[in-house]
Formats: structure tokens, sequence, C-alpha cells
């Protein structure tokens, strides 16, 4: 297994560029499946969540052509089979909109059940609640899910669903299936980030009819085919953006994150302020640079346009070094309190007590060897690294590559120590 060796205490300065959205991008992949004729996608990550996607796509019989490192376009005319039972789905935490593209494509679907990173019980019950609702008959056993639209037109019927939670998940499966269900769908209680949006615009762009997403309801009147044909750009991803922001940051740095939207990163942009962390944003672009000392600040994870809880291990490394006591509260997903053991081991103070991390700011981290638990604790680990005095050996870094596209490569082109390497020895 690949791992980062990182030599800190050098301030990252310069400007980076920020890729396509993940979450973006293993949402509207599947739903190519929902279209008459090829699509292709701009602006893609390299990374391995949007390969293992294209790879489950290409086993059920889309075709798929690189046609540069950031577009693919893909041909679903050859899809038969309504079912996708491969190891490869089971790797993937995004392979179930998978049930949705088939149930809108088809009437039915058997789907594994997703993998992913390990944040504890992350269940797709609302996902199911609401195939229900349109008409479905759902099984599940034997490590996947089966369902089958009840109507004697093998069509999904438009329903009305409320949301028990804001789950993203949940609301792009329910678009993905809803759009050639027979009638109106009406979703409550929607999640609205970015990603929702994109999703929803890249299904109109193939001809369905969603409204109102990036609000509390999202209404989609049923249409009984969909071009595609289309060319679609996926948005910048938000969090590789706030990642760069706050490695600024960690690290005293100067940084200009490009090729981002703004008002995606509000709710870190106020935190960092907050913060006394200098910040200038212009239209597509910010700025993060060290002002003074960084002041302590309460941090409580919510649904967009909340604090975001994938930037929840990294807002929380500054906070090691903050002066003062911080507390970070974590109302969205169980177990991403796995990283603070790894930041104990560099020196860092911090308590957990259920949902809350309580983190007493210190002067500095140290250097250590580190493991990653998961994807957005990973790409805290290399933060701390970065602004730790010594060396830090960071092993697991497959969970980094999941969302991050060239993580190293940026890095390193804003002056940061960081190689990657096969065995003990690396050359920084």
């Amino acid at each position: 297994m690949d791992k980062y060796v990182i030599e800190g205490g050098v301030p990252l300065k310069g400007e980076v560029f920020v890729s396509g959205s993940k979450n973006a991008a293993v949402g509207i992949l599947p739903a190519v499946l929902l279209a008459d004729t090829p699509c292709t996608i701009e602006n893609l990550p390299d990374i391995v969540d949007v390969r293992l996607m294209i790879e489950i796509l290409e086993k059920i019989g889309v075709e798929c052509v690189w046609t540069d490192p950031e577009t693919v376009r893909l041909d679903p005319r050859g899809v038969k089979s309504s079912s996708a039972l491969y190891d490869v789905v089971s790797r993937l935490r995004g392979s179930y909109y998978l049930m949705g593209a088939l149930l809108g494509r088809f009437g039915q679907m058997e789907v594994s059940l997703p993998g992913g990173c390990n944040l504890g019980a992350r269940p797709i019950d609302q996902h199911l609640k609401g195939f229900q609702a349109l008409g479905v008959d759902i099984n599940t056993q034997f490590g996947a899910v089966k369902g089958v639209a009840k109507d004697e037109s093998g069509k999904l019927i438009g329903a009305n669903i409320y949301l028990d939670i804001a789950s993203v998940g949940a609301t792009i499966n329910l678009m993905l299936a809803a759009v050639k269900a027979a009638g109106q769908t009406v979703i409550e209680n929607c999640a609205k980030e970015p990603h929702v949006v994109d999703v929803a615009n890249f299904l109109n762009a193939m001809g369905a009819n969603v409204r109102g997403a990036g609000t509390d309801i999202i209404k989609i009147n049923g249409v009984p085919s969909m071009p595609g044909g289309i060319t679609y750009s996926i948005i910048p991803d938000q969090i590789e953006a706030g990642t760069f922001m706050v490695a600024a940051a960690v690290t005293g740095g100067d940084v200009t994150v490009k090729n981002l939207i703004p008002r995606h990163q509000e709710s870190l942009t106020a935190k960092l302020e907050e913060m006394n962390v200098g910040v200038e944003e212009g239209e597509d672009w910010i700025r993060v640079f060290k002002k003074d000392v960084i002041n302590a600040a309460n941090v409580t994870t919510q649904v967009y346009p909340g604090f975001p809880t994938d930037m929840q291990p990294q807002i929380s490394v500054l906070l090691t070094l903050a002066q003062g006591t911080s507390q970070v509260t974590e109302s969205v997903t169980g177990f991403r309190f796995q990283y603070t053991e790894e930041l104990r081991r560099m020196g860092a103070d911090i308590m957990v007590n259920g949902k809350t991390a309580t983190i007493k700011g210190i002067e500095g981290l140290k250097g250590a060897q580190l493991r990653c638990p998961d994807l957005r604790a990973g790409a805290a680990l290399v933060i701390a690294g970065l602004a730790a005095e010594g060396l830090t050996e960071l092993q697991n870094i497959y969970c980094v590559d999941r969302g991050y596209v060239r993580f190293e490569e940026k890095l390193r082109g804003l002056g940061a120590h960081i190689a990657r390497i096969r065995d003990s020895e690396a050359q920084i």
C-alpha cells in the first residue's frame, strides 16, 4: 500500500485549481442510464470513486470512452440488464445511485449493497421508503436490494414523499427513479447541497422536468423518455476547495484557491474569519492567508448551507493550533471522530464525548506515524502533517485517493514537502 511521507513546517503559498465535484460525479454518471443516446461528461475528477463507478457502468453494458483525463463519453444503449451484482459495487458508497437509475430505466433493479468509508451505520432506509412510495416492491436479502414496480405497466408511479432527514443520497436517488415515473412526484425535506442541484441540472439537460432543486421541495413531472446526447460540465468540488483553504490556514501560508464557487464555501469562509484567518474572494477564487494568532471557535456540522460534515476533520486540525478551547459537534454523520486518536499521537489535546470533541489549542503538532481511517480524515491528517514539526508517515492513503485528484502533486505545487512511496524509504 502507498503511503505519504511529509516534512512539516513549510507554509503553503501560491495558487491551486480545484477539480470537479466527487459527490456530483457519482450521482451524474449513473444518471446517464436514463438517456436514450450517449452523453459526454466534462470536468470529471480523476479519482478512485469515479473510476469505480465507470467500471460498474461498463460491467452492465455502458460504453465508456475517455477522451481526455477529465472527460468521458458514455453510451447507455447497450445496457440490457437491470442487475448490478458485482464485488466492485460493494466497494463504493455512491453505488446506491444505481438503484434509482435502474428503476428509472427498467422499472426494476437488483443491486449489491454499497460500501465506502467506515463511518458507522449509514442506512439507506430513506431511499427504500421513497422507492416504495413510487410503487416499488422492495426485497433486501443476501447482501443485495431487489426492487420491482408493482403497477401492471411496469412503471413507477409519481407520489408525494417526505424524507425523515434531509438525506443527500436519498434526494438524488429519488430524483433518478422519478424522472420517468407516471405523473408528478413531490419530494419534501430535500437535501439542498450543491451537488444535488448539479444532478438535477444534468437530468434537466437530458430532457427531464425537475424543479426546486436547492430548496426544501423538489417537484418532478415524469417524462416518457430523455433524449440525452448532451455535453455537461460538473461543478467544482466544494470539499476539495475547502480542504486547500484550511491547509493554507493551518500552515500559516498564503494560498489562492481557484476554479471554485465562493457561495458554496460561505459557511467555511465565515468560520475562518471568525478564527482570525485572512480571507479574500473574487468571482471564482478565494485567497486564504495568515493574519495573526488563530482564535478558538465552536463548530457544529449541519446540512447545507450549514457547516459541512466533510470539512469537520480539517477544521478540527486548525482548531488544535488555535488560542483557547474549542468544541466541535457532529450532528450529521456518525463515527467522524476516528481521526482524533491519530491527532493525539501528534500531541493534540482532544477529548471526545459522544458527538462532541473538545479541543484545547497547543503551540504546535509533532510528526508521527499515522493511518487514514477514512477519506476526509485522511485529508485532515495530511494537513496536520504539513503543519507538524518533523516527519509524518501516513498509511492507508487509498482513502485519500477516493476523493482528491493528484492531492500530493497539488500540494507540492504550493511548496509542500510530501512524497508518495511504496516502502519505508523516501526522498523528500
